[in-house]
């Protein structure tokens, strides 16, 4: 029964924070996905679940949000708390103040942040001086939240996730950082296909390879995205202009030009392959409408589990 999750702090994750996917075990990974599950299904059923009456958390913008804010205002509401959106214009640290008096200073009104931003170097100092949970909401080097969410959604569809297979086609970017950490952690094979000069960061790759050699989990890394996507259970796709990066635009389409998610390369996927897409989805440049509208695609299934994966976080750290 639901009531029987977590009740103290940690109980599951056993830190203060949620900064990267590779800081947890697989049995952790493990457990919360399940609590995100039980929390789904008193969602679904309409009964009443309120763990953070009266709790506060504080969301923290320096980048523009959909997905993100959406699921953890609502996320926070639904378990009977509040949230509050804190843009970085509105905030000192627009004007200069430094990250940690920011966060001494947060830690005395609410119970949680959450913080989205472009340096990672910016929320692991945030986590250090805060001390109230810090959920990392996206940076530059890592998506957690939303690989949680992801593997959520595979083993909802698929079942067990050992020994599956993930073929990311694009950029080794944030979102391919944590896909690769968190397929490592769990034992799914993980297949990346980019441009040369874009593969994911070397230290985030090695960290993926010796997880994935205690977990049974081969990660590659390869220019060639037939054979990335050869026989794989997951095709995952991002856009290939991250936020910030805007100015190289026009130098990305042509690197990327035959990285293309479409008709002809699904052929040598299984049959039954999962499209996912972490959203928003530049059609007909990463991803053809064949594909993100076909049979196939979970996409939406895949955004919803965002709340709730994420309600799972919140009431493990926050309650």
């Amino acid at each position: 029964m639901l009531n029987s999750a977590p009740s103290v702090k940690g109980n599951i994750l056993g830190q203060k924070d949620f900064l990267t996917i590779s800081d947890f075990t697989s049995d952790q990974i493990a457990s919360i996905l399940e609590s995100a599950k039980k929390i789904k299904a008193k969602k679904t059923l309409g009964e009443s679940y309120l763990p953070l009456k009266d709790k506060t958390l504080g969301m923290i913008f320096e980048k523009s949000s959909t997905r993100t804010r959406v699921s953890f205002e609502v996320g926070m509401l639904q378990l009977g708390g509040n949230a509050l959106f804190l843009s970085s214009n509105d905030l000192q640290i627009g004007r200069g103040e430094t990250i940690a008096d920011t966060a001494r200073v947060l830690s005395e009104y609410l119970d949680g942040i959450m913080i989205r931003t472009f340096s990672h170097e910016r929320v692991e100092e945030l986590a250090k001086y805060a001390s109230i949970p810090v959920i990392n909401g996206l940076t530059d080097l890592a998506h957690p939240c939303q690989a949680l969410a992801d593997l959520m959604t595979i083993s909802e569809i698929k079942g067990p996730l050992k020994g599956l297979k993930m073929a990311y086609i694009g950029d080794g970017n944030n979102m391919a950082h944590s896909l690769m950490a968190a397929c490592a952690k769990m034992g799914m094979h993980f297949s990346i296909a980019c441009p040369n000069d874009y593969e994911p960061n070397q230290v985030c790759i090695q960290s993926a390879k010796l997880q994935g050699e205690k977990n049974g989990a081969e990660i590659i890394v390869t220019g060639d995205a037939a054979e990335a996507v050869k026989d794989a259970d997951i095709i995952y796709s991002d856009v290939w202009t991250s936020m910030g990066q805007e100015k190289e635009n026009e130098i990305r389409l042509e690197k990327f030009k035959d990285f293309q998610i479409n008709g002809d390369l699904i052929q040598s996927a299984k049959h039954n392959f999962l499209f996912m897409h972490c959203l928003p989805a530049h059609r007909g440049e990463e991803v053809t409408s064949e594909v993100i509208d076909g049979p196939n695609s979970v996409i939406f299934h895949q955004a919803g589990n965002r709340l709730h994966a994420q309600k799972a976080l919140l009431v493990d750290l926050m309650q």
